[in-house]
């Protein structure tokens, strides 16, 4: 089950209240940095600081008139503050407050994303080591290739994980950037001070450059590495659906008592999760398109971003993770079948170990032509006939004046698909940590 508790810490971003708590931040922030300059009285400043406060609702009445939602925030504000209130939001344009606002949003919602990412990754880190021996056929095109284990198809994941923690702590310090610069970026009103002092208060670096926004780019890659994520989530969450189809039953998603997989036919346990996943990734894919469209705007900026921003950035990181936590939980929980795994590499008779026949042909002076067309040959009398591959190799004239019975069992035998499982594992986890914060 997904633990409601991360759920709501990530919703609880989003929140009205905490929004306006953080316009009110930076505009105390902003009096702040003007008394600091000698431009508002300090007995006005520590009226502001005393006094500064809002009412939701009120916000939200105002704005009706208004139609303008800073500007009803500003005069809730004001509200409160009584005359010492000209000196709030002096010089500074709506989106100073919204734009560095928002990054302040986006950079506590990195922290929870990140999180989740670390834990994901401790739970494919313990998979991979508890299945580093457990031997399966890998699949190319979806058919028989040659064996791998259970634990580098896990490791395979965390890796790729690992890459995605990278990228999240990168967009998040893309995001990480504030402005206060005034109605078109050009500080006319407002010194560069005044930036200056509200970035490094709020944690934030202050945009070498802005308009009457922060460049789009900025979020758009943001967006962008969520989506990458979520792709990295259906991948995991298609694998199992793979798994756990009836013709190969490795692996399986946990299926509780009690639970049902079909309203016609009892029999059913279906991938429900992995299916879910896979879908909720679309969203993610689509929420990354729109932050993209959202780089273009007109001259100094226009407001066709703000409504998609409203809508993307609560669904998208809510949504990843959501997504997080229940591919977590479905990775944990995994029903895995060795045994399975073991019958199904014995369903071709021996046929993955062509590449070591081919090979071993080479090395006896062929050419890899002619070696190919050898063992082909061979394979192909087994794969249509249904015949053990290792047999009809030992009884092949052809390759018996090459390769004598001895070599041949030691060809195909599996150790050598394993020999550097332990190198691989070595290059994956050494200078990696799952540690969680």
């Amino acid at each position: 089950m997904i633990e409601r508790y991360t759920l709501k810490r990530m919703s609880r971003i989003w929140e009205e209240n905490n929004k306006f708590q953080k316009w009110l931040d930076i505009e105390v922030a902003i009096c702040e940095a003007y008394a600091e300059l000698s431009l508002i009285p300090k007995e006005d400043l520590r009226v502001i600081q005393e006094k500064a406060n809002f009412d939701t609702d009120r916000i939200n009445e105002i704005e009706k008139r208004t139609r303008h939602d800073v500007v009803a925030f500003i005069e809730s504000v004001s509200e409160f503050v009584g005359p010492s209130s000209k000196y709030i939001h002096m010089g500074i344009t709506s989106s100073d407050i919204l734009d560095t606002s928002f990054s302040c949003l986006l950079t506590e919602a990195s922290d929870v994303l990140i999180h989740d990412i670390m834990e994901l990754m401790a739970v494919l880190k313990e998979k991979a080591y508890q299945y580093k021996n457990t031997p399966m056929i890998g699949r190319t095109h979806g058919i028989h290739a040659e064996p791998i284990t259970f634990g580098l198809k896990m490791a395979h994941l965390y890796d790729e994980m690992h890459r995605n923690l990278e990228r999240m702590k990168t967009a998040k310090g893309r995001v990480n950037h504030g402005a206060i610069s005034g109605a078109v970026g050009t500080f006319a009103h407002v010194q560069p001070a005044i930036e200056a002092y509200v970035c490094k208060k709020l944690g934030l670096k202050p945009t070498p450059i802005s308009t009457q926004i922060i460049p789009r780019d900025y979020y758009a890659e943001f967006f962008t590495t969520l989506a990458i994520i979520g792709s990295s989530i259906e991948k995991m969450a298609l694998e199992i659906r793979n798994l756990q189809r009836t013709e190969v039953g490795e692996a399986e998603e946990y299926f509780q008592k009690g639970q049902t997989g079909s309203s016609a036919m009892p029999h059913k346990r279906n991938p429900i999760a992995s299916e879910n996943l896979c879908g909720l990734a679309r969203l993610l894919r689509g929420y990354a398109i729109s932050a993209l469209e959202n780089i273009p705007l007109w001259h100094e900026r226009d407001i066709s971003h703000s409504s998609v921003e409203r809508v993307i950035a609560p669904d998208a990181t809510i949504l990843l993770d959501y997504m997080l936590e229940r591919v977590k939980n479905m990775y944990k929980n995994l029903i895995v079948y060795p045994e399975k795994m073991l019958q199904n590499m014995d369903m071709s008779r021996g046929l993955y170990h062509s590449e070591a026949v081919l090979l071993s042909l080479i090395r006896k002076g062929l050419t890899r032509q002619e070696a190919y067309k050898i063992t082909q040959r061979v394979a192909m009398r087994c794969y249509e006939n249904g015949l053990d591959f290792k047999e009809e190799v030992k009884k092949d004239e052809e390759i018996r004046c090459y390769l004598n019975e001895a070599e041949i069992e030691s060809i195909m035998s599996n150790e050598h698909y394993f020999k550097y499982v332990d190198t691989i594992f070595d290059r994956v986890f050494s200078e990696q940590t799952t540690e969680v914060f």
